[in-house]
């Protein structure tokens, strides 16, 4: 349709979103359904931060603020940097948007040209290639599968880079799969971006606080501090503080690049919420102590649901190291039939057979670009993941 731009003929809807909403209209019609698609906390925003919030409406900071966010905010995001991940950063080198996905946007947005490449590790979380695309650049994929543990090679970034490269984006814990490198394996990858002085570092921690089996989180630019003048390290209070519906996305890069970034959300959004940027500086100057609680939780929901789906399933399911997801593979039960006659062609039919035939919504991989595996999100109840379990390995068990 001409009325339209060439630009939104670039990219796809979001594959997560309209699983989702299938699951939604589904339950809406009265049918049993468990969804396991959206990736979002279950817990409950702490009261700490909740009372942030409605203490910032009852004393009116209401108004607009900074486009970048109030000092405030700032300054507990730098200290974050400092206390957390040893970034010698101020107030002056950090940014603070609409949530997470925003200051991705506006840092690509803001820094690519027609013909750019951006090298984006496959699975991937599906707004990256997407944004790429919206900026008439290029994404380039760098598989990193089940057989390195969906973590990138330092050799297989390094043959991904070419001249035209400007950014690498790098997910650790990762979303669809729950990797989480280790410092050691960043060192590899920092090596490899250390001879390419040319590509940038966009970094999404945005899972950094679930990490499991006693492991420590690392981010690029505290593993080789030589690159953090050209890393832009992104996080959020979404998945750390389960506020995924109050949109605080933080970041801290180079000056040159926040200067850019707020000059661009100037024009689209401005300030984010006030009353959320408040009860951010709550949440990262606040007690973190129910953070070792939910990550208890969260580690015996993976080893439920990776049990589970391994039990004689005709699935494959590594054991994330991170996030709220696995990723398993049902690769073994493609080209064959559903019980209830479907054909299961690809991931994207087995799925959608999955839901209409058991009522559990998960996401197939070829959104993520890995064919043949799909994304359960464990961040339910423990009923909820053992009933879901339940049914994907009857589901399993009759495809014949």
């Amino acid at each position: 349709m001409a009325f339209l731009s060439d630009a939104l003929g670039r990219i796809q809807p979001s594959a997560t979103v309209a699983i989702n909403s299938k699951a939604v209209e589904m339950k809406r019609l009265g049918q049993d359904v468990i969804s396991l698609a959206a990736g979002e906390p279950d817990f409950a925003t702490p009261e700490h931060v909740r009372e942030a919030a409605i203490q910032a409406i009852n004393s009116g900071k209401t108004r607009y603020t900074a486009v970048d966010g109030i000092t405030e905010l700032k300054e507990a995001v730098a200290a974050k940097f400092k206390r957390d991940n040893g970034l010698d950063v101020t107030a002056a080198d950090c940014f603070v948007s609409s949530g997470g996905k925003q200051i991705i946007f506006n840092a690509l947005m803001a820094t690519l040209n027609p013909g750019d490449e951006v090298v984006v590790p496959v699975p991937y979380w599906v707004s990256y290639p997407e944004i790429v695309r919206l900026c008439d650049a290029d994404p380039v994929f760098a598989v990193a599968d089940a057989s390195t543990g969906f973590k990138l090679k330092p050799e297989v970034l390094e043959a991904a880079i070419s001249p035209r490269t400007k950014w690498l984006i790098l997910n650790t814990p990762s979303n669809p799969t729950g990797a989480a490198y280790t410092r050691d394996e960043l060192r590899g990858l920092a090596d490899v971006l250390l001879r390419h002085p040319h590509v940038h570092i966009l970094t999404d921690d945005i899972y950094e606080v679930l990490v499991y089996d006693g492991g420590t989180f690392a981010t690029i630019a505290e593993v080789e501090p030589k690159l953090q003048e050209r890393t832009l390290t992104m996080n959020g209070v979404s998945k750390s503080h389960a506020m995924t519906g109050w949109r605080i996305g933080y970041c801290t890069g180079p000056r040159v690049l926040l200067t850019a970034m707020n000059k661009l959300q100037s024009q689209s959004t401005t300030n984010p919420s006030s009353i959320s940027q408040w009860a951010a500086v709550e949440a990262l100057n606040g007690p973190q102590d129910f953070l070792k609680g939910w990550r208890e939780v969260f580690q015996g929901r993976r080893d439920l649901v990776v049990a589970g789906l391994n039990a004689n399933t005709g699935l494959d399911c590594l054991t994330p190291e991170g996030a709220f997801y696995v990723f398993p593979s049902v690769k073994r039960l493609l080209g064959k039939t559903s019980g209830g006659g479907r054909a299961l062609t690809d991931d994207a039919a087995f799925v959608l057979a999955l839901l209409e035939e058991t009522g559990v919504a998960l996401v197939h991989g070829s959104a993520f670009g890995l064919a043949g595996h799909m994304r359960l999100s464990y961040a339910a109840s423990n009923a909820q993941l053992e009933d879901a379990v339940s049914r994907i390995q009857d589901f399993c068990a009759r495809v014949s």
